[in-house]
């Protein structure tokens, strides 16, 4: 499944556009790592915890995205937008959505 932020494909011809696809991954942050990333925060750095979590919610998000898109007939998605918000009654959650076009190019 070909995937790109552009809203073209250089070289490639759109021949259908499916239509919107989504794909989201919301994963709780541990206590700890909570608890370790803001003692990071204090003394500087990175967080390679969050970063590790954030990367695979992103994965997620993208890979459902492509599913969906493949279930309605396409081979590709087209102007991707990755979105990260942070959910739940005290932000414990954090959700990462990716959206975009799918589309049929030859």
């Amino acid at each position: 499944m070909l995937t790109t932020t552009t809203n073209t494909v250089e070289g490639q011809r759109i021949v259908a556009y499916k239509g919107l696809v989504m794909g989201e991954a919301i994963l709780g942050a541990n206590i700890f790592r909570d608890f370790f990333a803001g003692i990071r925060d204090i003394v500087g750095g990175r967080s390679a915890a969050y970063e590790k979590e954030l990367n695979r919610a992103r994965e997620i998000a993208v890979e459902e995205m492509c599913a969906d898109a493949e279930g309605i007939g396409a081979n590709a998605v087209i102007g991707i937008d990755i979105d990260y918000e942070t959910v739940g009654s005290n932000g414990s959650m954090l959700m990462v959505s990716a959206s975009g076009t799918a589309v049929v190019i030859e």
